[in-house]
């Protein structure tokens, strides 16, 4: 795929080029374990390294690459202890929302999140793993996006990127997606009984547990986990 030259409009240089790449990465285009060369990357766009560093450094922060400075910048490899660390901090994270959130998840707010449970359900019964997806992410963002803690929610956002996007799969394991609407429905039940400690209890000791997933992660990554070096 040709990259495309990017107008030089100074002040949002840096996301453009970032959003280039996540693009890149999300497709498949930049493949986990592969070489990054930024000067190329950066002649193709027409920027300057200065940009390009800024992206980079950021896609850095994220886990989406390692930067080394003898042996350059490599598109991350998922291991099985990053997805396992990456469960443990989602669930922990979005368990604190629930929680402190409580007040502001409403009666409408909780339906609304039925309704996104119900869309999931009825997406893959037609096995639409797209509109399942959407409606996943929905639900979650129902009561994530409460928060008012920025950086919280732009963390989980990360995280759930590094998980489900790098690079997006197209196929998936309806067992698995199936038995996540029902644990879905067991958060939304406790939430409509109002009891949000146990709702939050689900979120993080089931929903998000690497131990009780692991079967569904192990054959859903098996083909792409790297090595343990976090390269």
């Amino acid at each position: 795929m040709e990259s495309p030259t990017l107008p030089l409009i100074r002040s949002s240089l840096r996301e453009q080029v970032y959003d280039i790449l996540r693009e890149q990465l999300d497709n498949g285009e930049l493949e986990p374990g592969s070489v990054i060369r930024q000067d190329d990357i950066a002649r193709k766009l027409g920027v300057s390294r200065t940009p390009m560093r800024e992206a980079l450094l950021r896609l850095e922060l994220e886990g989406f690459v390692v930067i080394k400075p003898r042996s350059g910048i490599r598109v991350r490899r998922l291991t099985e202890q990053d997805i396992r660390n990456l469960y443990q901090m989602i669930g922990a994270l979005e368990a604190s929302v629930l929680v402190t959130e409580s007040a502001a998840l409403t009666d409408e707010k909780i339906a609304r999140m039925r309704r996104h449970n119900d869309e999931g359900r009825a997406a893959l019964a037609l096995n639409d793993f797209d509109r399942y997806y959407n409606a996943n992410l929905a639900l979650h963002d129902s009561y994530l996006k409460l928060s008012g803690n920025g950086e919280l929610v732009h963390a989980v956002t990360a995280m759930k990127q590094r998980l489900y996007d790098f690079p997006r799969k197209r196929t998936f394991i309806k067992a698995w997606e199936l038995a996540s609407v029902d644990e879905h429905e067991d958060i939304i039940s406790h939430l409509e009984a109002g009891d949000f400690a146990r709702a939050a209890e689900v979120v993080r000791e089931t929903h998000w547990s690497f131990e009780v997933q692991k079967d569904f992660i192990r054959s859903y990554y098996m083909d792409e986990l790297g090595a343990e070096d976090g390269a």
